[in-house]
């Protein structure tokens, strides 16, 4: 089974004091329901800051494992260099962000299918119907090493641009590959038009 990386260690900031990984979706936390999909695809190890504790004990009574990551407050870049090294090997890995809440399994499995059926690639990854990419993201674990680099904000970013002509994007239908919430009123929002 593949790994699947959880990054839940984000402070969440422009939610005003809310936890949005907490935020209920369908009766349950939204970190337990993105562990509950993932689980259905492959091994999941989610990443959380120390301080994090609500999160940590969610993780723990879950299917997944906890990876702790010092690095948070750095941004995405850290969390990645720390968790990654984490994980096992098993030819290549998948990082999925914890508030992309439209996903269902069958799209992680659409892309996990992708590694087969476009074997010369080294990363491949969820894409919106024009193209945009997104998420989830899975990479050949050739790619490791460059994790040790990250810094700041901008993920793997820099990764995925040295290695673009090297991507499968996997077009979904709508926007789930990008779709997620960041305030309190895009919360709101939601909730009512469901």
């Amino acid at each position: 089974m593949i790994p699947i990386l959880i990054l839940a260690a984000g402070q969440s900031s422009r939610m005003r004091g809310v936890d949005k990984v907490l935020m209920d979706v369908d009766g349950q936390p939204l970190l337990a329901r993105q562990i509950s999909m993932a689980a259905e695809v492959g091994e999941v190890f989610v990443a959380v800051s120390p301080d994090q504790t609500a999160r940590a004990e969610l993780v723990k009574n879950s299917p997944a494992t906890l990876l702790t990551t010092s690095f948070a407050s750095e941004g995405i870049g850290g969390t990645l260099r720390s968790a990654v090294p984490q994980m096992p090997h098993r030819g290549q890995f998948m990082v999925l962000l914890t508030d992309l809440m439209l996903l269902e399994s069958s799209d992680l499995r659409c892309v996990v299918k992708a590694v087969d059926q476009h074997p010369n690639n080294l990363i491949w990854r969820g894409a919106t119907p024009n193209g945009d990419a997104g998420h989830p993201i899975i990479l050949d674990d050739s790619l490791r090493p460059a994790f040790g680099a990250l810094r700041g904000d901008r993920g793997a970013n820099q990764i995925a641009k040295a290695h673009r002509a090297q991507t499968h994007f996997h077009r979904f239908n709508d926007d789930r590959a990008l779709f997620d919430l960041d305030t309190p009123e895009d919360w709101a929002t939601w909730c009512a038009s469901r």
